[in-house]
């Protein structure tokens, strides 16, 4: 398993795992963004609060996501049923 270190935001992170290094600056870029934009976007917070925005964020894209595969996947076994 592939071990990395980074500095995102500020932090040093070491880490191991199976994600390709394209996936893992994919990720890291992505926290940075959304960091960003919430730092922008209003008065100043603390970068513990701001990162529990992100990770609040993140997290919700990824329960939407879990919804709409769940939603594809019931319209794609009621088309199948039909389709049999």
């Amino acid at each position: 398993m592939p071990s990395y270190s980074l500095s995102i935001l500020g932090l040093d992170l070491s880490f191991k795992t199976d994600a390709q290094p394209e996936r893992v600056d994919s990720a890291k870029a992505l926290v940075e963004q959304r960091y960003n934009l919430l730092q922008a976007g209003g008065k100043p917070l603390g970068k513990e609060k701001l990162l529990a925005f992100v990770a609040l964020g993140l997290a919700d894209d990824v329960l939407m996501s879990h919804q709409r595969l769940e939603e594809l996947e019931s319209r794609v076994g009621k088309l199948l049923t039909k389709i049999d």
